[in-house]
């Protein structure tokens, strides 16, 4: 082999083990990625049962139902008339409450439009509600600019 091959057999060699990584990366990356919706969202473009979404908004007045153990059941809406029922099991934030804004992630059950949420995440202080949340929900006159929700 000569000077010249050796070297190009260096840089192909270096070209194939940095897209291998970047392939790997990417493969990560979207196995990962929960897409952000909210219920009015979910109304026009429905989601494949299993596939992993954070659903946000706030919750439902007079929806939270308690069951058996740390299982909660309450409905997330956005205002428009949209809900969507949400199961979790495990220990609520302290501050989840009716009609606050909430973040849940987890799948829809398959043959069902139960949402199971996994992880639920209660908004504290204005800075907190995703600005894409903040903004619906200030264009419906829901969510005022440090009033929290009316």
């Amino acid at each position: 082999m000569t000077r010249k091959q050796k070297r190009l057999a260096v840089i192909g060699g270096g070209m194939g083990f940095i897209l291998a990584a970047v392939l790997l990366v990417m493969f990560a990356f979207s196995q990962s990625v929960a897409y952000f919706y909210m219920p009015a969202d979910l109304a026009k473009t429905p989601v494949a049962p299993e596939t992993r979404i954070r659903l946000g908004g706030l919750v439902g007045e007079g929806s939270v139902v308690r069951g058996a153990g740390s299982t909660v059941e309450f409905a997330v809406t956005d205002g428009s008339g949209d809900q969507v029922k949400v199961k979790y099991t495990g220990i609520l934030p302290d501050l989840f409450r009716e009609g606050q804004g909430v973040v849940t992630e987890g799948k829809f059950a398959a043959g069902s439009r139960e949402f199971m949420a996994d992880t639920v995440l209660a908004k504290h202080d204005e800075k907190y509600m995703p600005k894409d949340v903040a903004d619906r929900l200030k264009a419906q006159g829901l969510w005022q600019e440090g009033e929290g929700t009316q």
